[in-house]
């Protein structure tokens, strides 16, 4: 690699670099700050996240290829990274508190949320397997060890110990489609990949190594079969991490996919039918069983399979429209999950967790303004209208419409309408209930900062969702 190239290709990754290099600066500091200064881990990790932020939009304006193919900064990687910036730094925000409650002091908490935050921009600007997998590893073991921060908990340790499990044997299923393909083809580099491939129809074995690809990314989004972590993890983990995976993860996941079914050796197989059966067994699921769920995390962990299972019918759709919703869906779901896990974290005070349905029992007549705002993000994933969560799944439905997959589009829309039925049953016991004992959120300047912001991006969106689409469309096959 010439010095030209390695210059281009450190400038292409920068907001990286800034990110690791500031999860290192803070990890040194951290020793330093004494007990009951942890505010300014917070504010410092918010500023390496910011500067990042500057860096990407700086870089957005072009296509940059980096480090001889494995990697490119282009407006794709960009929208993704700016909604990795916003599930980041809102977490930050809802940790101020949260950690000083849970007594999680050090300053590895925040180091390692910098450093998944490093390996999931790295998994959207990945254009080569292994830098897929370098990402995606980075991502997974911070968050393995972020599910049992909570070292006194039996039930976080059980997380942490499941998921690292689950995980393990995912990231090997993952690498043997890896190895398949680098074998038959002798390259890992997703353009390459397509242009060593001739003949009609598709070799077998390459089919068979993108069935063994996209089952190891499919778990990282919590589908079908690969769900079963998401239930226990979202419950033992810390409820910030919690609504970090929900969404920062999640959209990495989500990232890779798209950027793989882009390829043309994937479009030419038949990986969209494995995808679209995917999405309805994984949407099905989640929607059947969060019906019965009494623990409000563990409902809202059902809740994110089905709205994964909804997002796959956008990859299954492909194309301008298909690709663009899917982007946009992310976009609105990091808005209003991020937005109602803020008031379940607002509700941990002292011995109140607020995990438990009923906790928010007549929580409308002691706290109106938090009940309106739960009642906006619980419609908006509901996809009532005129809220964003509409929006969302109604360009998802279009999309598929305009493709011909019609069947696919009415199986969507029965199951969004048994889905909503757990979303307006919490709004029952918030509206309906009478109060069965007292309780005292913190809301914290942090908290309702994040809480303002979810709101108005629950709103913005829904208000103007024709200029979001467009962003999204934009970003996704404008370079």
């Amino acid at each position: 690699m010439t010095a030209a190239a390695l210059f281009q290709s450190i400038l292409a990754s920068l907001p990286e670099i800034v990110v690791v290099a500031g999860a290192c600066i803070l990890l040194i500091l951290g020793q330093l700050v004494r007990k009951g200064q942890g505010h300014f881990l917070v504010w410092a990790s918010v500023a390496v996240v910011l500067i990042a932020a500057v860096g990407t939009l700086m870089l957005a304006g072009e296509v940059r290829p980096a480090y001889s193919g494995m990697f490119i900064a282009d407006r794709f990687a960009a929208f993704f990274k700016v909604v990795f910036y916003l599930a980041t730094v809102l977490t930050f925000l809802l940790s101020r508190k949260y950690t000083e409650i849970e007594e999680i002091g050090s300053s590895e908490y925040y180091v390692l949320l910098l450093f998944a935050l490093s390996g999931m921009m790295i998994m959207t600007s990945a254009t080569d397997l292994l830098s897929i997998y370098v990402g995606l590893e980075l991502m997974a073991l911070c968050t393995y060890v972020l599910t049992g921060f909570l070292r006194q908990q039996r039930r976080s340790n059980e997380a942490a110990l499941k998921y690292v499990i689950l995980g393990g044997v995912s990231t090997g299923i993952f690498l043997y489609g890896v190895s398949l393909v680098y074998g038959l083809t002798g390259t890992t580099q997703l353009d390459a990949m397509a242009a060593a491939v001739t003949g009609d129809p598709l070799d077998p074995g390459l089919l068979l190594a993108v069935v063994f690809i996209v089952a190891g990314l499919v778990f990282k989004v919590g589908a079908v079969p690969f769900h079963m972590w998401v239930p226990d993890v979202y419950e033992g983990a810390p409820t910030t991490i919690t609504a970090f995976m929900s969404v920062g993860p999640k959209a990495a996941g989500f990232a890779v996919i798209l950027r793989v079914f882009l390829n043309p050796l994937v479009a030419g197989s038949d990986a969209w039918i494995i995808v679209a059966v995917i999405a309805v067994v994984t949407m099905a699921l989640g929607s059947f069983v969060a019906l019965v769920q009494d623990n409000f995390k563990r409902l809202l962990a059902y809740s994110s399979i089905a709205h994964a299972g909804f997002a796959l019918f956008g990859v299954v759709a492909g194309g301008a429209d298909g690709i663009a919703s899917v982007m946009l869906y992310l976009l609105i779901y990091a808005f209003m999950n991020l937005g109602i896990f803020g008031i379940v974290i607002m509700m941990r005070n002292g011995d109140f967790s607020g995990e438990v349905i009923e906790d928010y029992a007549g929580f409308a007549r002691s706290h109106p303004g938090l009940a309106l705002l739960m009642l906006l993000y619980l419609f908006s994933l509901a996809g009532i209208p005129p809220t964003a969560g509409f929006f969302a799944k109604f360009y998802v439905l279009v999309a598929l419409v305009e493709r011909g997959f019609v069947m696919l589009a009415l199986i969507a829309v029965l199951l969004s309408a048994v889905a909503a039925y757990f979303y307006i049953r919490i709004v029952m016991v918030i509206y309906m209930r009478e109060p069965e004992g007292a309780f005292d959120p913190a809301p914290t300047l942090s908290v309702r900062a994040t809480l303002a912001i979810t709101a108005a991006g629950t709103i913005g969106i829904g208000l103007f969702p024709a200029w979001f689409l467009r962003l999204a469309q934009h970003s996704a096959f404008g370079g």
